[in-house]
C-alpha cells in the first residue's frame, strides 16, 4: 500500500474503533447505549481533533465515554502512525523501514534519517506541555473554584490534553463561557493550544536554538511570524466587531473583552473552545474567523487548515509576481518549484472540498449561508468552533461534516493520494505553450 493509503487506512480504523467503544452501554448516561451516528461523529471529531459534537460532552457520556474521547484525541493528535511507531519502539527496541515510511508520511517529513528522533520528540514534547498545563488548570480549578481533588485533577487533564491537541472538547456544557473572563484558565489553555499549532519541528528546533534565529530554517521562520500575525490581526478584529455587541463582549468589562477576543482568535488556529457565543456574534466576524480557521497553523503537528506555510507560500508568489522576480524568495532563500504546485495544489483542493460541502448542505438545510460556511470550514479546518447548528442537521449533513473532519485532519494532498490507485510515474514530457493568463 502507498504510504498516504495506510495513513487514511489507520485513521479509519481508529475511528471505527472509537465508534465500538462508545456505543457500549456504559459509555453513555442513562439505559440505552448511543447510537451510531451520534459515536461516529463523536470518535470522528476526537480522532481528528476537531471539537465539533453532536451530543454534550459533559452530560451525555460517562466518565468511560469521556475517557475513551481523551483517548482517542490524544492518540489523534499523535497521529495514528507516530503511535504505532511509539509502541514498535517499545516493544522491539527499533523501526522498520516500513514504519519509517509511514511514519514519516503522517508527519509530512522530508527524509527518513530522524524518523525515530521525530517519533520520540513527538512524545516528550506532548507529555511534558500537557503535564504542565494540567497541573496549572488543577491548581486553578481546586483552589479557585473549589473542585474537589479527583474532580480538579481531571479538568486539568481533559483540558490540558484537548487544548494541546488542538480539539476543542470540553467538560462543561457551555465549553469555557463559565470562565470567558478568568485569565488562569484562559491563558493556559491558549499557551498549550498555540504551542500545539506550532507544530512539533518548529518546537524541536525553538527548543534548540530559541536564542539563536539565524539558525532557524525557513519553515520555522515562516510559522512564528505567520502565527504572530494573524493573533494580533485575529485579535483586533475579533475585539474590534464585537466590543459593543450585547450578546458577546459587551457585558464585559474592558480587561474581560481584550481577554476573551484573544481567546477567540487563538481558538482559530484549529481548537474548538468558545468562550463567547459563537451563534450570536456578528456575520463579518464570522466571515474573518473563516479565513483564519482555512489558513489553521503550522505544519506536522496538531492543527489543521492549509496550514500557515501553505498561505504565506502563496503571498510570496505573489509577491514575486507583482514585482516581476524571476525567482521566489523567502528569508534569503529561493523556494523551490515544487513547492509552488504542491501550495496552489493544496488551496485549490480546500476550497474545492469546502464549496462542495457548503453547497450540499444548502440543498438540504434552511439554515444560512454563513452558517453552514463557518460549520464547513470549521470541520475541514479540524477547528470545533460552531454556530450551534451541528446537533440539528439531518445525518446526510452530519456525514458531510464527518468526511470534511477525515480529509482535513489528513489533509487534501494526502487524501487525494490515498484515493489513487496507482503513483503514475511520466517517462516522457511534452512540448510547451503557454495560455494567456488575466
Amino acid at each position: 500500500m502507498h504510504p498516504a493509503q495506510v495513513v487514511a487506512s489507520a485513521f479509519a480504523f481508529t475511528i471505527l474503533v472509537g465508534t465500538a467503544l462508545l456505543m457500549l452501554p456504559n459509555a453513555r448516561v442513562g439505559p440505552d447505549s448511543a447510537t451510531f451516528m451520534e459515536a461516529l461523529f463523536t470518535a470522528t471529531s476526537a480522532v481528528c481533533v476537531t471539537g465539533l459534537t453532536v451530543v454534550d460532552t459533559a452530560t451525555y457520556w460517562t466518565p468511560f465515554g469521556q475517557i475513551v474521547i481523551l483517548a482517542l484525541i490524544q492518540v489523534g493528535g499523535f497521529g495514528i502512525m507516530t503511535f504505532a511507531s511509539v509502541i514498535g519502539l517499545a516493544v522491539v527496541r527499533k523501526l522498520s523501514l516500513r514504519s519509517r515510511i509511514n511514519a514519516a508520511a503522517e508527519a509530512k517529513s522530508v527524509g527518513l534519517e530522524d524518523v525515530k528522533g521525530l517519533v520520540v520528540g513527538v512524545v516528550k514534547i506532548s507529555l511534558i506541555i500537557e503535564a504542565a498545563v494540567a497541573v496549572l488548570l488543577t491548581i486553578r480549578f481546586l483552589f479557585g473554584y473549589g473542585e474537589p481533588f479527583g474532580r480538579a485533577v481531571w479538568l486539568g487533564v481533559f483540558h490540558s490534553v484537548s487544548s494541546f491537541n488542538n480539539a476543542g472538547f470540553a467538560l462543561f456544557s457551555d465549553n469555557m463561557i463559565s470562565y470567558a473572563t478568568d485569565p488562569w484558565i484562559c491563558l493556559p489553555i491558549c499557551a498549550a493550544i498555540i504551542l500545539g499549532g506550532l507544530g512539533f519541528p518548529v518546537i524541536m528546533q525553538l527548543r534548540k536554538h530559541l536564542r539563536t534565529p539565524l539558525k532557524w530554517t525557513m519553515n520555522t521562520r515562516i510559522v512564528v511570524a505567520g502565527t504572530i500575525v494573524l493573533l494580533v490581526f485575529g485579535s483586533v478584529y475579533i475585539t474590534a466587531l464585537e466590543w459593543n455587541n450585547p450578546n458577546t463582549l459587551g457585558p464585559m468589562d474592558w480587561q474581560g473583552k481584550l481577554l476573551a477576543g484573544f481567546f477567540q482568535s487563538v481558538q482559530t488556529r484549529t481548537a474548538g473552545f468558545n468562550s463567547i457565543d459563537i451563534g450570536q456574534m456578528d456575520s463579518a466576524s464570522l466571515l474573518g474567523m473563516d479565513v483564519l480557521m482555512l489558513i489553521g497553523a503550522g505544519p506536522a503537528g496538531t492543527a489543521g487548515g492549509i496550514k500557515i506555510t501553505t498561505f504565506a507560500v502563496l503571498f510570496f508568489i505573489l509577491w514575486a509576481e507583482v514585482r516581476g522576480d524571476v525567482a521566489v524568495n523567502v528569508f534569503g532563500k529561493r523556494l523551490s518549484r515544487a513547492v509552488h504546485r504542491q501550495a496552489i495544489t493544496i488551496v485549490l483542493l480546500a476550497v474545492a472540498v469546502v464549496i462542495t460541502a457548503t453547497a450540499a448542505l444548502m440543498v438540504m438545510t434552511d439554515i444560512s449561508l454563513d452558517a453552514l460556511l463557518f460549520e464547513a470550514i470549521s470541520a475541514f479546518g479540524t477547528v470545533g468552533l460552531s454556530t450551534g447548528i451541528t446537533a440539528g442537521l439531518p445525518p446526510a449533513g452530519q456525514v458531510i461534516l464527518i468526511l470534511l473532519m477525515f480529509i482535513g485532519r489528513l489533509g487534501p494532498i494526502t487524501f487525494a493520494s490515498a484515493l489513487a490507485l496507482r503513483e503514475r510515474r511520466s517517462t516522457y514530457e511534452l512540448p510547451k505553450e503557454r495560455p494567456i493568463i488575466g
